[in-house]
């Protein structure tokens, strides 16, 4: 069986992280291993090497997809939490990995700068933080058709997760039985 990879967009701080790891643990009570693979995590270990700029960026997720296709071609689920602001650079995630669905993790940047877990959009405002920031300085072009949509400032993380799981399941049961 191929497995898939479940590509995670939206501005930092809009849940995805959240929901992927919510995923994880409901797929593995029915015993199925889900990999995620967040952004920033990556960023310190494989893309250690790589700063902030638009180029920088790309290969970044560049990365982050190519690690996606290796697991996804063993068989392996894996969810990538990675704002890839560029349709062009999810279209690459896309062809990469194969079996992909794209989920637009929905937020508006007001609220996600309330949330901030990571205080990134207070040292950009603050100009503690001269990077390039996505929302900000960078612009985030909105995915035109993506597998799922979820609005994480109207639905709960339990909503989202269950629609996604729903959505994935279909998916593979299709992949499987044509």
């Amino acid at each position: 069986m191929k497995g898939v990879t479940i590509w995670f967009t939206g501005f930092s701080g809009s849940g995805k992280t959240t929901i992927a790891n919510s995923i994880k643990q409901k797929l593995a009570e029915e015993s199925i291993t889900v990999i995620v693979l967040d952004g920033d995590v990556v960023r310190q270990s494989l893309s250690r090497d790589l700063g902030y700029s638009k180029e920088e960026r790309d290969r970044h997720i560049t990365r982050v997809a190519d690690v996606c296709k290796l697991i996804t071609e063993q068989g392996g689920i894996v969810i990538a939490c990675v704002i890839s602001p560029t349709r062009k650079i999810r279209e690459y995630a896309r062809k990469a990995t194969g079996n992909f669905i794209e989920v637009n993790v929905k937020c508006p940047l007001s609220v996600c700068e309330q949330r901030d877990p990571k205080d990134h959009y207070k040292r950009v405002r603050a100009s503690q933080n001269t990077e390039d920031f996505v929302g900000i300085t960078i612009p985030y072009e909105e995915p035109e058709n993506p597998e799922v949509v979820v609005d994480t400032d109207k639905s709960t993380i339990e909503e989202c997760t269950e629609k996604i799981i729903t959505y994935l399941k279909n998916y593979l049961y299709e992949e499987r039985h044509g």
